[in-house]
């Protein structure tokens, strides 16, 4: 509205002046005939009359308007040159002009278009110093219309009263324009108000639309008919999704817990199998009179209660892996942590570099010494036999945060692989549940952090963790 308002007064405005040089141009154009006109009736007049006795010709001419030109030039309010019929200047109204000898003869342009043309008549229009002169040249003829010499009228045209009212008519249309203008901005504002305050509505409703959690219908009154049909389309969407949501949560209910059965079924039968071998090999060579029974009796025992601590190590890691302990928070010095988790391993190539001996943040101490332990444990494993192991443990403040970084130069992750690497249960090792990214992932989200790794194939791997400093 404010666009159309504002080029509708440009427009008019632009109309106006074009309109104003077209009556300005029209109206000097007419002035100068009407000059014209009446100057050719008083000259004819006295040419004709009997207020002189000079033989009417061309030479007499100066004669017989010796005094006459100057009441008519001062009656009309014009300068009167009069030119011979080869275009030498025989009188002027305008005192020193012989003394021009440019004025004194006509170009032969203008003497072309005089004799040549239907209506005997040339206009001259040019501009000087700004301002704009017409000059128009005519036959003055005796009584029987034969041309004797040739009149010229130069004409000034003065527009002063004529852009006095383009301006006052410019300044009147401003106001009307600039009452419009507020008006249709005020409307325009009220509208937009009505429409955006519905829109805004919707959209924070959108906006806030959630798949995890149960989303409100949108209640909007005193809409259009379009509004309302957003509206019912958005409400029956929110239906859909959550009959949606539903399903898909007892889906992924139901293929977690067969996944996790599955996981759990697995990883139980490796240690049932070599206790299974290992009891029936016991029954079949058991011989009381047998002198080595007690060493073999040990063996089998050990055998047995390894497996027994597997499948208890198995059990502790689902145990560990669902049930994640409250978070005991308190404040810790990160770096000292770091290095305390790192005591356990005896590895010499295990290098450690801060940016600061101390850096002070709230963690629960455990899940730290788990994340820490879980990160190094993944790097040891993925550096493969004939190769100088080589792992740097970083820990520094970025923008706020304290980051967290263990490098290796291991096997690296496959391409294919990168997409699973924080699912629970994937691994790509011959043994473990693949359970300790998925646990470090965890507790990162949980700190409201993130973990990211860059890896490049047989060159190694970076993982990165991110947790707020607050």
């Amino acid at each position: 509205m404010i666009l159309l308002v504002l080029l509708a007064s440009v427009l008019i405005s632009a109309v106006a002046i074009i309109q104003y040089k077209e009556q300005s141009s029209d109206y000097h154009k007419g002035r100068l005939e009407r000059k014209e006109s009446s100057i050719q009736k008083n000259l004819k007049t006295f040419l004709n009359g009997r207020h002189h006795s000079w033989e009417i010709k061309t030479e007499n001419i100066p004669l017989i308007f010796k005094e006459e030109i100057y009441s008519i030039a001062n009656i009309h309010g014009l300068q009167i040159n009069i030119y011979d019929l080869e275009g030498n200047l025989l009188l002027s109204s305008k005192r020193g002009i012989q003394n021009n000898i440019a004025a004194q003869c006509l170009d032969s342009e203008i003497l072309n278009a005089i004799f040549n043309t239907a209506e005997h008549r040339y206009l001259d229009i040019h501009k000087e110093n700004g301002e704009t002169f017409q000059s128009s040249y005519t036959f003055i003829t005796n009584k029987s219309s034969k041309p004797i010499a040739i009149l010229n009228l130069p004409y000034l045209e003065n527009n002063d009263f004529l852009s006095k009212e383009l301006q006052e008519f410019l300044r009147r249309i401003g106001f009307a324009f600039m009452l419009v203008l507020l008006t249709a901005i005020g409307i325009a504002f009220l509208l937009s108000k009505f429409i955006t305050k519905s829109l805004k509505t919707i959209s924070d409703k959108i906006n806030s639309t959630r798949l995890e959690k149960r989303n409100k219908k949108i209640e909007v009154d005193d809409t259009s008919e379009e509004i309302s049909i957003l509206v019912n389309s958005y409400n029956s969407m929110i239906d859909e999704l959550e009959e949606s949501a539903v399903q898909l949560a007892r889906s992924e209910r139901e293929q977690a817990w067969r996944e996790m059965a599955k996981q759990v079924a697995h990883e139980i039968k490796n240690p049932l199998t070599p206790m299974r071998l290992t009891v029936q090999n016991f029954q079949r060579k058991f011989d009381p009179e047998d002198e080595s029974i007690h060493s073999k009796l040990d063996e089998y025992t050990k055998t047995i209660i390894q497996q027994i601590d597997t499948m208890s190590s198995i059990a502790s890691a689902f145990s560990n892996f669902a049930n994640m302990p409250a978070q005991q928070n308190e404040t810790l010095n990160v770096v000292k942590i770091v290095k305390l988790a790192l005591d356990i391993f005896n590895e010499d190539y295990i290098e450690f570099t801060s940016g600061s001996d101390e850096i002070i943040a709230k963690f629960d101490r455990t899940q730290l010494i788990r994340v820490v332990t879980n990160l190094v444990k993944n790097s040891i494993q993925a550096i493969p036999e004939g190769r100088t192991p080589n792992i740097v443990i970083d820990v520094s403040v970025v923008d706020k945060n304290i980051v967290l970084t263990v490098a290796d130069n291991g096997s690296g992750v496959a391409e294919e692989n990168k997409d699973k690497v924080f699912e629970p249960k994937f691994t790509t090792k011959s043994s473990g549940m693949g359970l300790g990214l998925a646990m470090v992932k965890n507790i990162v989200e949980t700190y409201k952090g993130s973990i990211s790794f860059e890896s490049e194939k047989d060159k190694g791997t970076t993982f990165k963790v991110t947790f707020p400093r607050e």
